[in-house]
């Protein structure tokens, strides 16, 4: 499904791709749907995430089938989105509500803001709710935006701490760098005036992800 930035706000999320290929192959090479291995998983698979997903490989499942049904079987943390285009596109909106509902409600503009800019960066910017972040996408993830209480955290891949200077001293070390992690760096966002140097930043995240 194809949506332009200006018709639709999100984007689907590349994971729903990537879950409908393992349910293609899981029944291609199982004979078995996802359905199918979830209801067997309950009925005779032990309650215990790491056990369930042990019993399945045991009948033939490779890891990350395993991990899928087990989590589809209550066994795991649930996915954070549906399985095809069109639930996923339904539903991104409402996890994006959810996060800024109640005491959160102030920050959306702020939110709104940055996903503004991130849309300017250019064509390839697809913006993909979860239900607790809301990633950009380039080629990779590049940035994300958490809320808490009392502001944003926006993550952004900047790569090796030791080779980004930041004269301004706005920039938080994630850790992410030495643990692979892809959010390397993030600015903390509680009013206007601490979006300009976020969206400098946010451009530079865009940028290096073209070289990656």
């Amino acid at each position: 499904m194809s949506k332009s930035a200006s018709t639709a706000p999100y984007d689907l999320h590349p994971g729903v791709a990537y879950v409908q290929s393992l349910m293609a192959n899981l029944q291609a090479k199982t004979g078995r749907t996802l359905e199918a291995w979830v209801a067997l998983a309950r009925k005779e698979g032990p309650a215990e995430g790491r056990a369930c997903q042990a019993w399945l490989k045991a009948q033939g499942l490779g890891t990350t089938q395993a991990s899928l049904v087990a989590q589809r079987a209550g066994a795991g943390p649930a996915q954070a989105f549906d399985d095809t285009p069109e639930g996923y596109l339904a539903a991104a909106p409402g996890y994006v509500a959810a996060q800024y509902g109640g005491k959160k409600a102030a920050l959306r503009p702020l939110f709104e803001r940055l996903a503004e800019r991130a849309r300017t960066l250019g064509a390839d910017v697809k913006i993909c709710p979860c239900e607790t972040i809301v990633p950009f996408y380039r080629n990779h993830v590049f940035a994300q935006v958490k809320p808490f209480a009392a502001r944003l955290d926006l993550g952004l891949a900047l790569g090796d701490p030791d080779a980004v200077v930041d004269p301004g001293g706005r920039l938080k070390d994630t850790g992410g760098f030495a643990k692979k992690d892809r959010i390397t760096h993030k600015i903390e966002i509680a009013s206007e005036a601490d979006l300009e140097a976020a969206l400098a930043w946010l451009g530079r995240a865009y940028e290096r992800d073209a070289k990656r």
